[in-house]
């Protein structure tokens, strides 16, 4: 019966070790920026940007890398996979913002 509970320790230890070296080494959740004609109108009628992120992102880690990244105050972002990859529409408080924001990353 030790021997179960030193085995049972030391895998613990191992499971924190990767948890631990994953999170040293992440990957930018928002990969870049992506714009089409669909994406060029969004920005206009509903104050929204479209980005590839990371498969793994979720919408609340999105929603604060944005903020942190652009420090602009985002309202909600909605997640969509698709061929090109997982995409994230990000809307915008207002207007001025989120084209401000489409100028400084040179899409439109």
């Amino acid at each position: 019966m030790k021997k179960n509970l030193a085995t049972l320790k030391s895998s613990r230890s191992v499971k924190q070790k990767k948890k631990n070296s994953d999170s040293e080494n992440e990957k930018p959740l928002i990969i870049e920026p992506y714009m089409t004609e669909k994406s060029f109108n969004l920005i206009e009628k509903e104050k929204k940007l479209t980005f590839i992120v990371d498969e793994i992102a979720d919408k609340k880690s999105i929603k604060q890398e944005l903020h942190d990244l652009y420090e602009a105050e985002i309202v909600e972002v909605n997640t969509a996979r698709t061929i090109d990859g997982k995409k994230a529409f990000a809307k915008f408080k207002d207007l001025d913002s989120a084209r401000d924001l489409a100028t400084k990353l040179g899409l439109v």
